[in-house]
């Protein structure tokens, strides 16, 4: 199957489940601990939770990827494009989320090709299953191709509140992380993505 095909049928296996949410804003959220990726959606002007899909495939511990081959999952704030997307991909469907930022490359953070993907198994991606990335794959295509200049993807440790903070604070990623406690905690008070300046 070439990957126009794939796209095609991924489209198809969707549109009667989720089709009146093609070509709506998107927003990303993962959170590591619970290996969980909440895809949220924007109508009629609010944002809420379209679907959260646990993670099947994710390697390394909490904390940022700080060089390539350390199988680590990044954290921060990243950001899907057109160009993003790999319908070729040997995961089935697969979408790069933009690793290093801007933060991540003044660390100098090193690592590429860090993707949302099919199938169950991952070295430092997310790997979401078939099933699921036909869903996120489509969705996040068609808010492309409706418009969304870019589709923003933040990625937390854990559920950023002060407890579990203060819980994480002899973790040597205790500063890092509270760089992007602020995001969090935006999108827990206003129920949107946070503005890029928190995590990148």
């Amino acid at each position: 199957m070439d990957e126009l095909d794939r796209v095609y049928c991924a489209r198809q296996n969707t549109v009667n489940a989720l089709g009146a949410y093609f070509g709506s804003p998107l927003f990303i959220r993962i959170i590591k601990e619970e290996r969980l990726l909440e895809l949220w959606v924007r109508q009629d002007g609010v944002w809420r939770i379209l679907k959260p899909y646990p993670i099947a495939g994710m390697s390394g511990t909490l904390g940022p990827k700080v060089v390539e081959g350390d199988h680590q999952a990044p954290e921060g704030f990243y950001a899907i494009t057109q160009h993003s997307l790999n319908p070729r991909s040997k995961y089935h469907l697969a979408f790069n989320i933009g690793y290093p930022n801007a933060y991540d490359r003044a660390q100098g953070r090193t690592g590429s090709y860090i993707m949302v993907h099919g199938g169950k198994e991952s070295v430092g991606c997310f790997a979401m299953t078939d099933a699921g990335i036909e869903e996120i794959y489509t969705l996040v295509n068609q808010a492309l191709l409706a418009g969304q200049e870019c589709i923003p993807v933040q990625i937390y440790p854990f559920r950023m509140t002060s407890q579990r903070m203060t819980a994480a604070q002899n973790s040597p990623h205790h500063a890092f992380w509270s760089l992007l406690q602020p995001g969090w905690l935006h999108t827990e008070q206003f129920h949107e993505p946070a503005p890029a300046r928190y995590g990148s």
